[in-house]
C-alpha cells in the first residue's frame, strides 16, 4: 500500500486509514463486458436502513426509500394492513427514537418529504459565489483524463499508464490549460507542485482544508461520490486485486485528484466561503444519526416486505398438499435451471407438459466457477460468480485446421473493428460502407438476424485429475439434490440473452457466471458426468449413475425462451440411441418455450402476444428486449415439491435444496454463502435503481454513450452511470420493479442457519440489519419462523386476512 523506505507521519496514517475505509463504502463498477449486478449499499451493510439513509443523505442526496405516497398508494388499497405496521415498528425502531404509531398516520398524511441534498463541497461553495460551474467542470475534465486512462482497449491509442492514477493524472492536468480558460489561476502549476505520493496529496489537501480524523470519514466519502462511476470502477479494480491476494490504490488516488481540485479552490475563493465551509466541516464531524423521518421511512419498508411475505406466506398456505412422489418410476425427463427468477416461468411451463417432467434449481455456474478461453480467443472469461476465485480452467479445442480458421477470423473481426474506430477512417468509413449496413440493420429490425455458431464442446484443463473430478462431481450432485434416480436425459440448462445494440447485455447474462451465458458451465458439467471414469469413481463414492442416462447440455435463451440442446457434445453413437427421445424433448421446450412467451408477454410494452416478443433479441432499436430479473422479490431453498406448480409470477429464485440429505449442512452453507449472496447484489440493484435512479441508476439508454469499453455516460461526458438503465425498471408508465428487500425462505433447522450465520459475519450482517429477510420453512412448506437478529427467532403466526387498511388515511 505504501512506497517502500518512505515514512509517514502518524496523523497522516490515521488519514489514510480514514482514505481506504471510504473507498470501502462504495460499490464496485463491473466493466460492461463482464457486467453483473451489484449491491449499491455493499459499504453499508453494517448499519441498518435508517442510518444508512442518513449516511447517503449527507455524502450524496437522495432518496434511498420509496417516496411516502408510494406506502400511501398501497395502504390505501389494502396491500398494507395494521399488523404489518405494528410489527414493523417493534422490529425497526429497538435502536432508535421510536416514533409512535400516531406518528407514522401523521407523518403520511404530511405527504412526501423534500429530497434531501448532500453536504457541498468547496467547488459547489465556490460555484455559489463566483457563477461558474466547479463541480460540472471538474466531472468534466477527471472524466477526460480517465477516460482514457482507463480504457479497455475500445480506442486505437493507449496512453502511458506507468506510476500510476495520481502520476498519470498529474501529467495530464499540469499540461490541461481548459480549468485555468474556466478561471482556476495557475492550476497547471499548483498540480506541479503537488507532491508526487497520492497520500501526501490526501495529506496536504485535508490540512489545507481543515479536514481532520472526525470529519475525514464521510468528507471522504461525499468525494468518492461525487466522482460516481470512476470511483466505483476503481473499488472493482481493488475488488479483483484482493481476490487475487493482492491491493489496489486506485480508489484512494482518484479521492486524491479530486481533494486536490478542491485545495486549488479553496485558495481562489477562501475569503468568499470559508464561514460557510467551516459549518460543513463541523457537519461532517458530527456522528451519523437518522431522523425521525428517517426512521419512519424504514419501518414503511419493513411494513411493504412483511405485507409480501405475508402474501407469499398466503400462497404457500393455499398449495394443495400432493401425494409422496413414487421415487419407483423414473422420470421422463430431468432438466436443471439456474436458480434465475426468469427461469421460474420457464420450469413452471416445462413441468406442465408432462407430469413426468422435474425440474432442478441450482446456481448457474453449475458448481465449476471456470477460468475459460473460447476457441480462437486469448482473453480469460471469468465464468462463476464475482464473490469466488476461478476453481477450474477450461478451453475450446478445435482441430488445428478449424482452430487456426477461428483465430484468423477472429484477428481479422478485431482489425476491421479497430479500423471503424481509428480516427483517420471513421469519417471515410461511415460514408463508405453505410449502404452496405442498411440490409443488416433491416435484418436486425425485423429479427432475422442469426446468432453465431457455437464454439466446440469446452473441456477441463488436463492438470485437473481422476480424482478431482470425482470429488467434485460428487460435491456437484449433493449440493442439486441429485444423487438417485436420475433420468435417461439429464438436461443441464444454462441461460444467455442474446442482444443487439445493447451495452448492458452481459446484464442479461447469467449474474452466476460472471455476467456471461452459462452455456459453457453447463457442458462443462455435462462433460465431467459423461465421462466413464468420473461414473466408475462416483460408484465407489454411492452414487450410482445408470449406464444409459445421458447429461445433455442446453442454453436458454431468456430473451426469447428458446432453447439450444447441444447434442454435439456426446458422442454420435449414444446421440443416435437418443432419437426419440430427443424429439419429445424438443417438443416439450417449444411448446413451454411458447408458453412462457405468453405469459411474460403481458408485462412487456408493445407484446400483445408471446409472438411479439421474439424479435426483440434482434431489434437494434429495442429498449426493452426483456424485463431481467426485474419484480425480483423471495429466495425459496427447499424441495421442488414445496413450489410445484404454483404461479410465483417469475419474481422467486428457487433453488433445490433437501436438508435431510445434507449431512453436517456442507450444501446449506454454500447456499447461503453464494448464491443467497448473489441473489442479494441483484435483488439490492433493482432496489437502488427503482428508489434512487438518479443515484444508484444507470440513466436513459437513448443517451447512452459507450466509454472505454468500461461503463455508459449520459451525454458525451463525466463519468460512467452505475447501476439499471431506467428502461430496466420503468415501462414509460409505471415501474416494473417493486422496491422490495429480498426475503430469504429456507426449509432447513434454525440451529443449523444460526450455526452458519455465527460463522460468516458479513452474511449475518446483511440478515442482522434487515437488508435481507431470513425466513424458515417447515416440514408441510408452510413459512414458520422468521430471523429477527442477533441470532434470535420467532414464530410466524398464520397469515391474516387481508381485510383492507384500518389507518384513517386524510384525504389528499
Amino acid at each position: 500500500m505504501f512506497m517502500k523506505h518512505e515514512t509517514y507521519p502518524a496523523a497522516l496514517l490515521e488519514l489514510v486509514s480514514k482514505a481506504n475505509s471510504a473507498s470501502r463504502q462504495i460499490p464496485p463498477l463491473f466493466p460492461l463486458t463482464s457486467s453483473v449486478a451489484v449491491n449499491p449499499f455493499l459499504g453499508q451493510t453494517e448499519e441498518p436502513l435508517a442510518t444508512a439513509s442518513a449516511r447517503l443523505a449527507r455524502v450524496a442526496g437522495g432518496r434511498v426509500t420509496p417516496a411516502r405516497s408510494h406506502w400511501r398508494n398501497k395502504i390505501a388499497a389494502g396491500d398494507i394492513i395494521d399488523d404489518d405496521l405494528t410489527e414493523a415498528l417493534a422490529a425497526v425502531a429497538g435502536p432508535f427514537d421510536a416514533p409512535s404509531i400516531q406518528d407514522i398516520q401523521a407523518a403520511l398524511d404530511a405527504g412526501d418529504t423534500d429530497e434531501p441534498n448532500p453536504l457541498p463541497t468547496v467547488a459547489e461553495l465556490a460555484a455559489d459565489v463566483s457563477g461558474i460551474d466547479w463541480p460540472g467542470l471538474i466531472s468534466e475534465r477527471i472524466g477526460a483524463f480517465a477516460a482514457s486512462h482507463f480504457d479497455n482497449g475500445q480506442a486505437l491509442w493507449q496512453p502511458d499508464r506507468t506510476g500510476g492514477t495520481f502520476a498519470a493524472w498529474r501529467q495530464f492536468a499540469s499540461r490541461d490549460l481548459t480549468p485555468e480558460i474556466h478561471g482556476l489561476k495557475g492550476f497547471g502549476a499548483f498540480v506541479s507542485a503537488t507532491n508526487r505520493s497520492q497520500w501526501r496529496a490526501i495529506g496536504r489537501a485535508s490540512e489545507t482544508l481543515g479536514i481532520g480524523f472526525d470529519a475525514a470519514a464521510t468528507a471522504f466519502h461525499r468525494y468518492l461520490i461525487t466522482l460516481e462511476g470512476w470511483a466505483q470502477y476503481g473499488r472493482y479494480l481493488l475488488w479483483q486485486a484482493e481476490l487475487a491476494g493482492k491491493s489496489d490504490t486506485t480508489t484512494v488516488e482518484l479521492l486524491a485528484i479530486r481533494m486536490v481540485f478542491d485545495e486549488a479552490l479553496f485558495h481562489q475563493y477562501r475569503e468568499q466561503i470559508i464561514d460557510r465551509w467551516h459549518d460543513i466541516i463541523a457537519e461532517h464531524e458530527t456522528p451519523v444519526t437518522p431522523s425521525r423521518d428517517l426512521v419512519i421511512d424504514a419501518i414503511l419498508q419493513e411494513a411493504g416486505d412483511r405485507a409480501q411475505q405475508r402474501k407469499l406466506g398466503a400462497t404457500f398456505a393455499a398449495r394443495k398438499t400432493t401425494a409422496a412422489e413414487d421415487e419407483s418410476q423414473r422420470p421422463a425427463l430431468q432438466a436443471a435451471f439456474c436458480i434465475d427468477v426468469r427461469s421460474e416461468v420457464f420450469r413452471r411451463a416445462l413441468e406442465a407438459q408432462d407430469s413426468a417432467i422435474k425440474t432442478i434449481g441450482f446456481a448457474g455456474f453449475f458448481g465449476l466457477a471456470a477460468a475459460h478461453k473460447a476457441a480462437g480467443s486469448d482473453v480469460c472469461e471469468g465464468r462463476g460468480p464475482v464473490l469466488l476465485n476461478p476453481g477450474v480452467t477450461s478451453s475450446a479445442v478445435e482441430a488445428s485446421d478449424a482452430d487456426l480458421a477461428r483465430r484468423y477470423a477472429a484477428r481479422a473481426k478485431r482489425a476491421w473493428g479497430r479500423f471503424k474506430l481509428a480516427a483517420v477512417s471513421s469519417f471515410a468509413f461511415v460514408e463508405a460502407t453505410g449502404p452496405v449496413y442498411a440490409g443488416k440493420l433491416l435484418k436486425d429490425a425485423f429479427g432475422t438476424g442469426h446468432s453465431a455458431p457455437a464454439d466446440p464442446a469446452p473441456q477441463l484443463d488436463s492438470s485437473v485429475d481422476l480424482a478431482t473430478k470425482v470429488t467434485t462431481a460428487k460435491t456437484i450432485l449433493s449440493a442439486m439434490s441429485l444423487t438417485k434416480g436420475f433420468a435417461r436425459v439429464v438436461m443441464l440448462a444454462g441461460h444467455g440473452a442474446d442482444v443487439t445494440n445493447n451495452p448492458h447485455a452481459s446484464a442479461l447474462h447469467c449474474g452466476a457466471c460472471g455476467g456471461y451465458a452459462g452455456d459453457v458451465n453447463a457442458r462443462l458439467l455435462a462433460g465431467l458426468l459423461n465421462d466413464s471414469a468420473v461414473r466408475a469413481g462416483l460408484h465407489e463414492q454411492g452414487i450410482e449413475i445408470p449406464a444409459d442416462t445421458v447429461f445433455l447440455p442446453a442454453l436458454h435463451y431468456t430473451t426469447t425462451d428458446k432453447v439450444t440442446l447441444f447434442e454435439q457434445d456426446i458422442p454420435a453413437t449414444v446421440a443416435a440411441g437418443l432419437t426419440a427421445e430427443l424429439s419429445k424433448i424438443r417438443g416439450w421446450l417449444d411448446a413451454a418455450g411458447a408458453l412462457t412467451r405468453t405469459e411474460r408477454a403481458a408485462r412487456l410494452p408493445r407484446a400483445d402476444n408471446g409472438e411479439d416478443i421474439l424479435g426483440r433479441a434482434t431489434d437494434w432499436s429495442e429498449l426493452r428486449p426483456e424485463w431481467g430479473l426485474a419484480g425480483c422479490r423471495a429466495f425459496v431453498a427447499a424441495p421442488r415439491g414445496r413450489t410445484e406448480g404454483t404461479v410465483l409470477d417469475g419474481q422467486s429464485f428457487l433453488h433445490n435444496y433437501d436438508w435431510q440429505a445434507d449431512d453436517g449442512f456442507g450444501v446449506l452453507e454454500l447456499i447461503m454463502t453464494a448464491p443467497v449472496v448473489v441473489a442479494s447484489w441483484i435483488s439490492l440493484q433493482y432496489y437502488g435503481s427503482t428508489v434512487s435512479p438518479t443515484l444508484f441508476g444507470g440513466g436513459n439508454k437513448l443517451l447512452h454513450n459507450v466509454v472505454g469499453g468500461i461503463g455508459v455516460l449520459e451525454g458525451n461526458g463525466g463519468a460512467p452511470k452505475p447501476g439499471l438503465p431506467w428502461q430496466s425498471v420503468h415501462d414509460g408508465e409505471a415501474y416494473q420493479h417493486d422496491p422490495l428487500r429480498l426475503s430469504v425462505i429456507i426449509e432447513a433447522p434454525q440451529e443449523a442457519m444460526t450455526d452458519i450465520l455465527e460463522r460468516h459475519p458479513a452474511v449475518r450482517a446483511l440478515f442482522d440489519n434487515r437488508w435481507l429477510h431470513l425466513i424458515a420453512m417447515d416440514s408441510d412448506g408452510q413459512l414458520a419462523a422468521r430471523y429477527d437478529g442477533d441470532l434470535k427467532w420467532s414464530a410466524i403466526t398464520p397469515a391474516a386476512k387481508n381485510d383492507g387498511a384500518s389507518f384513517d388515511l386524510a384525504a389528499e
